[in-house]
């Protein structure tokens, strides 16, 4: 097999016994490292460190993913509600994740769909500075629905 030392320079081609005792006086690992190869070349190394510093580098090039996060709320709901779901919602945009609004009808509330639009121009007006409406308001059924994105920067 083809070793290759912890400095990272090439031994050459010596039997799988002899790298194996190079390892082993060295205190570190013989880790195959392709295997597909002829000969397979094999690496002289701490291989602990090794996959501690590729989860590290792992960890760092993951992004945050956006997530939905979801505010509910009522026709009737009332102003200090309102404000506070704001708030949450508020940072939720700062941490880079939509937000669907969704105001809920009950019962009769659906003859007043007229006081749903309200509140939801009334929240869409307090977010309009975190984020910006990525899907107008709909009506699906007993719910009125929105999502809004996060500002780019």
């Amino acid at each position: 097999m083809r070793v290759i030392d912890e400095e990272g320079e090439q031994l050459g081609i010596i039997p799988t016994e002899d790298a194996l005792s190079r390892a082993r006086t060295a205190g570190l690992d013989l880790v195959e490292v392709a295997p597909m190869a002829t000969p397979p070349v094999c690496r002289i190394m701490d291989y602990g460190k090794y996959k501690y510093q590729q989860n590290k580098k792992q960890h760092k090039s993951h992004s945050h993913h956006a997530k939905t996060k979801e505010i509910r709320l009522r026709p009737k709901t009332g102003n200090h509600d309102i404000e506070f779901k704001v708030k949450q919602a508020i940072t939720f945009l700062k941490h880079k994740d939509k937000v669907q609004v969704s105001i809920q009808f009950r019962g009769r509330e659906m003859a007043h769909v007229d006081e749903g639009q309200r509140v939801m121009n009334q929240v869409i007006e307090l977010l309009e500075e975190y984020g910006k409406v990525e899907s107008t308001p709909k009506q699906m059924g007993r719910r009125m629905m929105c999502t809004i994105a996060p500002k780019a920067g």
